[in-house]
Order: C-alpha cells, then sequence, then structure tokens
C-alpha cells in the first residue's frame, strides 16, 4: 500500500477530516508557495501566514484533482470547494446533497391555525427557476434583479404551483372528480378554494404585466426555462430576455405592493387657473 493510498484512508477519519478541513480552508484563500524543508514543507502566503504539511499530503491532494501542484506553488481547483462544503455538512448521503443547496429558515403557519402560530421550516432557495439569477450584476455591481423583483416573481411561481397549472410529467392515479374534456380546464365547482384562490391572483398578475411582459415571466419563473431558450423560441436578440424579465417582474412587484398614494384631493388646471364661486 503506498503512502498516498495510506494517507486518503486517515483523511476519512475524524481527526483527518479536520485536517482535511484545515488545508482546504488555507488553500482556498489563495495560492501558496511551498517551502520544502528536510522533514516537512511549509505553505506560506502572501500575507505572512503558513501552515505546516507533509509531502505525501501534498501528494494525495493533488491526486484526488483537488489542487494544482507545481516545483514551488500550489493552488486550489473549483471542487476543493466543493469537497470543502461537503466536508462541512451532514454525514452519510446528505453530504452530496447539501453541497448544491443554499438553505435558508423560513416561518410558515400552522396547517388549521389561524395565523398566530409559526414553525421554522428550510427552505432550499436553489430550487428556485430565479435563482441563477441572483448573481447577475449590473455595470454598476448592484444586483440586476432587485429583492422586490425576486420576491414578485416567486409569488407569481406560487400561484401557479397552487393553481394546478402545471403539466403533469407522469401518470396520475388519482380518481377522476368528473368527466371532462382533456385538456379543458376544470371548472369552478371543480377545484378546491386554494386553487381557485391562486387562479384568481394570477390573472390579476398577468393583467398586470401585459401581454408583452407576461410571456417571458411566466416562461421564467413558472415553467423554468432558460434565458437563452426564451429568446431561441421568442426570436429575441441575444441578451434581451433577461431585461424584459426585468422589467415584468418590476411592473409585478409594483402590482402586488402599489407605491403609497398622495393624500389630498388633487387638481389639474392652467396656471392662473382659478375655481367659480358658486
Amino acid at each position: 500500500m503506498t503512502g498516498a493510498v495510506k494517507k486518503k484512508q486517515a483523511l476519512a477519519a475524524p481527526t483527518g477530516r479536520r485536517r482535511m478541513v484545515k488545508l482546504l480552508r488555507f488553500l482556498i484563500a489563495g495560492e501558496r508557495r511551498i517551502d520544502r524543508q528536510a522533514d516537512a514543507c511549509r505553505l506560506a502566503g502572501h500575507g505572512g501566514e503558513s501552515l505546516s504539511v507533509e509531502e505525501e499530503e501534498l501528494r494525495a491532494l493533488a491526486q484526488s484533482g483537488l489542487v494544482t501542484l507545481s516545483e514551488n506553488a500550489i493552488a486550489s481547483t473549483p471542487a476543493a470547494r466543493a469537497h470543502l462544503k461537503r466536508l462541512l455538512s451532514e454525514e452519510g448521503g446528505e453530504a452530496f446533497a447539501a453541497q448544491h443547496r443554499d438553505l435558508e429558515t423560513v416561518h410558515l403557519p400552522e396547517p388549521g391555525e389561524s395565523g398566530s402560530r409559526k414553525r421554522a421550516v428550510l427552505r432550499n432557495r436553489a430550487e428556485s427557476p430565479l435563482y441563477p439569477l441572483r448573481h447577475l450584476k449590473d455595470r454598476s455591481g448592484e444586483p440586476f434583479l432587485s429583492e422586490d423583483a425576486m420576491n414578485a416573481g416567486e409569488r407569481l411561481a406560487a400561484d401557479f404551483e397552487r393553481a394546478g397549472l402545471q403539466p403533469r410529467i407522469t401518470a396520475s392515479w388519482e380518481p377522476r372528480l368528473s368527466s371532462r374534456i382533456r385538456g379543458q380546464a376544470p371548472r369552478d365547482d371543480v377545484m378546491t378554494d386554494t386553487a381557485v384562490g391562486a387562479h384568481r391572483r394570477l390573472s390579476a398578475a398577468i393583467d398586470a404585466m401585459g401581454p408583452d411582459l407576461s410571456g417571458v415571466a411566466l416562461d421564467v419563473c413558472c415553467f423554468g426555462k432558460g434565458l437563452e431558450l426564451v429568446e431561441r423560441e421568442r426570436q429575441w436578440p441575444a441578451r434581451s430576455a433577461k431585461l424584459m424579465l426585468r422589467v415584468a417582474l418590476l411592473a409585478l412587484a409594483r402590482h402586488y405592493q402599489p407605491p403609497p398614494t398622495r393624500k389630498g384631493t388633487r387638481h389639474w388646471g392652467e396656471r392662473d387657473y382659478r375655481p367659480p364661486l358658486s
């Protein structure tokens, strides 16, 4: 058994895992210089920080594809960040899935309660179709889609899901509640109150965006289509779908949260206009 294989097995133990976490954190921070000595190696950074390692550890990292190794320098690869996230996550099979998640804690009302009691649940933001767009920046470095626009797109997708408009990709074994033509929308007396309310809110949102903007919002937020696919299907110029999507989501955000109106009576007239005396 070679030394590199032994080192890989040692890193699988709890003590070796902690050592691996320390190494990866040190390497991900930036490229390090290798100062080889008689009995060990020392990794030095530009800020004066250093870490002692063994030659076998460096070779094991390079064979695993976590670092690129040269004669006097070592640098981490993109796989090192994912491997570090996996080590810091839960044990077992969840460790591989957790590195692709972006979890946040949200508070939802308890079923059947009036809304006063809420429970904390974990939500994976990476499941949202708008999640890849969170990293888009404009020329000034600000987020391309504001938080209000992102929330409006999430609300649109939620109403679309609750209305039962998402097309099925598998067979349905539920009993049919009534006989209707295939492809025909269900009647209001067949739909639940939740679906009816979501359908009405969705129709109002589409009317607020208008026919020119609602299509791209539905394609991206509800059907999960990418921006490039939307541009190909609609024969739009390159990088135009994200502009149309931002305009649509901003209009939708104003529909969900209208700006405050000015109090008092407003009257339009000429500059020397005077109301007549009765």
